[in-house]
């Protein structure tokens, strides 16, 4: 199949082999109405009391003349810019959203997973919200006594399975939510970015269950910025940009395509995209005085017994259960680590390896039960996407409101303003509610917020993995920037590929121990030999 450029006013032929369409958009489109139809009460109310009024409402289209047809059999990745309408196109698709334009035929069930853990209770187990998400989507208790072992067993969280969702990793969330959906045995499975916080072993896993389905004359719809993922386990790619569909065809194809629209960086500044280009080594600066050390640090939590159900393999809201004593589990353990002025320090691992724990211990969030930290200068932390964003207020207005809870004085932030707006590039809806952006345009606001008053030592935790070519160069940029002015960074990610081509410096943590310290390319090489074996 070749690169299809997409005539607006006809659907794209699909050719397949396993019959008749499950999916039929024509000329969709979705607008927004800001301050009519699509705000909430808690929304007007904000918008009432504010000193910024709309004199009239603004439109903004999502998507516009959006045609797409997808048949049993295919897997079909969603690619493009953030903020591109790949969220909303989701959403319609799902009924989550009613198309002001065209008409949609979707034939068959829908199951999604449309982020990270929607959905989910965060004060119930991992097996309480598998069994509260399969109710709500219908599947009746004698369905999911049978699915529960092989959900828990995909999923691959051993013992977490029985702890509060609020102690997940971002990952660990990920493996749980595809573990539901695709367990249901949907016709159309829709996944929008949730899988961009996942390991290398569960992506893999991901990508093959994806083609069973598809074999089963399944149709799978993923959402990602992970082109490089795309390219080996989808049958066919949708480019959009601006609401429009760009291009429609072979995966590598239109990965091609959309990657060559990217504006090039400066050669000796450019960093790894989610498909990774090649690059000259970074050469770093001699390390300066230490900003951060972790002196046998070790945090412990209590985890809840395992339950054991009592009726048809349903333990959910039953009150007799009867659980074994509380286990004690160290997820960091005697670590040891000095971060010095210029470094940029990748942290890698596996989901549940203590990467999270690390970030939050080290931001004051969490309280070491052992050892202590050192800290020489301002710290910075964007742990996750959009943390501490109120999504009734505007961009601008949570602009200041991160900015002040980093203790950072409104002079300041006045002094700083257009430059977080013109870096995060969202000067054309920094005046909406942040309810209406996508995962990617709440991690560049929150990037830019982060980076612009020049912290001592700036803490990434997988924050990044959402966000786009273009953008995702621009804060590689910015990082060796920081590093210049003898600043220093820590970055968890799970790409590999920008580990390697931005750090100085690579650990590898495993069980909450660390396995390894030093160059990023060998560093790299000991976590993909560890996943062999």
């Amino acid at each position: 199949m070749s690169l299809i450029p997409v005539p607006l006013a006809a659907v794209p032929e699909v050719t397949s082999l396993q019959g008749k369409p499950l999916l039929e958009a024509v000329n969709i489109g979705v607008k927004y109405e800001l301050g009519t139809k699509r705000e909430d009460l808690q929304s007007l109310t904000y918008r009432i009391f504010s000193r910024r009024r709309r004199q009239k409402p603004e439109v903004r289209w999502a998507l516009q003349e959006v045609n797409m047809t997808a048949a049993a059999g295919e897997v079909i990745g969603i690619i493009g810019g953030n903020g591109a309408g790949k969220t909303t196109l989701c959403r319609a698709i799902c009924g989550l959203l009613r198309p002001d334009t065209g008409s949609l035929h979707i034939a068959g069930t829908v199951s999604t997973l449309l982020s990270l853990g929607v959905g989910f209770q965060a004060e119930l187990s991992g097996r309480d919200n598998i069994l509260l998400n399969g109710m709500m989507l219908g599947v009746s208790r004698r369905v999911l006594s049978a699915t529960l072992p092989d959900i828990i067993e995909f999923a691959g969280l051993g013992r977490f399975i029985d702890q509060p969702l609020k102690h997940y990793s971002s990952g660990m969330r990920a493996r749980l939510g595809f573990s539901v959906a695709t367990a249901l045995d949907p016709d159309i499975l829709i996944i929008d970015e949730a899988l961009s916080v996942g390991d290398l072993e569960f992506s893999e896993k991901a990508g093959h269950k994806m083609r069973e389905l598809a074999e089963k004359a399944k149709l799978v719809i993923v959402v990602t910025h992970q082109l490089s993922f795309v390219e080996l386990y989808c049958s066919r790619a949708l480019w959009l940009a601006n609401g429009r569909v760009k291009a429609s065809g072979d995966a590598a194809e239109v990965v091609r395509a959309y990657t060559d629209s990217i504006p090039k960086a400066d050669a000796q500044q450019k960093v790894a995209a989610p498909v990774a280009t090649p690059m000259p080594d970074l050469i770093p600066p001699p390390p300066g005085a230490p900003v951060i050390e972790v002196r046998n640090l070790s945090v412990q939590f209590t985890l809840r017994a395992s339950t054991t159900p009592t009726t048809a393999g349903v333990s959910v809201f039953l009150p007799t259960l009867s659980r074994t004593e509380n286990d004690r589990f160290w997820a960091l353990r005697d670590l040891k680590l000095t971060v010095n002025e210029g470094e940029v320090v990748g942290i890698i691992g596996p989901n549940g390896a203590g990467k999270t724990t690390l970030c939050q211990a080290l931001s004051g969030i969490l309280q070491a039960d052992q050892g202590e930290i050192v800290l020489r200068g301002a710290l910075t932390a964007l742990l996750t996407f959009g943390t501490g964003f109120n999504e009734q207020l505007t961009g601008r207005d949570n602009v200041y409101l991160n900015g002040m809870m980093m203790g950072i004085p409104k002079w300041r932030l006045d002094e700083v303003y257009d430059e977080i707006v013109n870096f995060s590039e969202l000067a054309h809806v920094i005046d909406e509610p942040v309810k209406h952006y996508s995962r990617g345009m709440r991690v560049r606001l929150g990037f830019s917020v982060a980076t612009a008053i020049n912290p001592d030592l700036l803490i990434l935790d997988e924050a990044l993995n959402v966000g786009d070519i273009a953008f995702y160069e621009k804060a590689g940029m910015k990082i060796r920037d920081l590093i210049e002015a003898a600043k220093a960074v820590m970055v968890v990610t799970h790409n590999l590929a920008f580990v390697e081509q931005v750090c100085t410096r690579a650990i590898w943590l495993k069980n909450g121990t660390l396995q390894f310290d030093g160059a990023p390319k060998e560093a790299v090489a000991a976590y993909r030999q560890s996943l062999k074996k």
